[in-house]
């Protein structure tokens, strides 16, 4: 399951965020590419900092505490996250992440934009799966949420420079067909608790708890 996921931050906030990240130092980001992803990465990643980390952590909290990401993603572990800019010229070619990173494995990417989109020409994020190629070019604020399991690249940026960050999910629910049934199931609850049968959100929950209990990991 693909989904973006919007509304993490307001406009002042991302501002800020915006303002903050490009005041910072970068460096080569192959330096933190597998040996097989190393050879098509050409972009840059923020060095460690205090006001990195400042913001990578404020980042963090927000996408942690957002329904949505939380009931599409369960997630287990979430690895450090990565600040990276893209500079004319500058791409990622086609890969897969790494199954193991960081002392997690990968469920899950995430890739959230900083840079607004009419700043710079390029830089999509081309995901490939068993039906067709998709191209995401998201607001800035917005983020998209797939599986680690796909083929994917960054477009070359041709003007101007795309701001992201970007982190990885292990998920207490591995199997990815589970996570979409229990997200479905998220959705339909919440659905029915705005107004509706009492006995139909009784027996929902009852199933979202059962599967919990058949599926996750702790």
């Amino acid at each position: 399951m693909m989904l973006a996921i919007d509304g993490l931050f307001d406009a002042g906030t991302l501002v800020a965020l915006r303002e903050a990240a490009e005041a910072l130092d970068f460096a080569d980001g192959a330096a933190t590419a597998g040996a097989l992803a190393r050879r098509v990465k050409a972009n840059d990643q923020a060095v460690a900092s205090p006001e990195r980390d400042a913001l990578l952590a404020k980042v963090s909290a927000v996408v942690t505490a957002h329904t949505v990401f939380l009931s599409a993603a369960r997630p287990l572990r979430i690895s450090p996250l990565i600040l990276s800019r893209y500079r004319e010229g500058q791409t990622y070619g086609l890969h897969v992440d790494d199954a193991l990173m960081q002392g997690l494995r990968a469920d899950l990417s995430f890739t959230l934009f900083l840079s607004e989109p009419e700043s710079y020409d390029g830089g999509a994020l081309v995901i490939e799966d068993s039906f067709e190629t998709r191209a995401v070019k998201l607001g800035a604020g917005e983020m998209i949420l797939y599986p680690s399991t796909t083929l994917h690249r960054v477009e070359p940026v041709t003007r101007g420079a795309r701001l992201a960050v970007v982190g990885w999910v292990q998920s207490r629910v591995r199997d990815s067909g589970q996570r979409e049934i229990l997200f479905d199931l998220d959705r339909s609850i919440a659905d029915l608790q705005a107004g509706g049968s009492a006995a139909l959100l009784d027996r929902l929950a009852k199933t979202r708890s059962n599967l919990l209990r058949m599926w996750a990991e702790v």
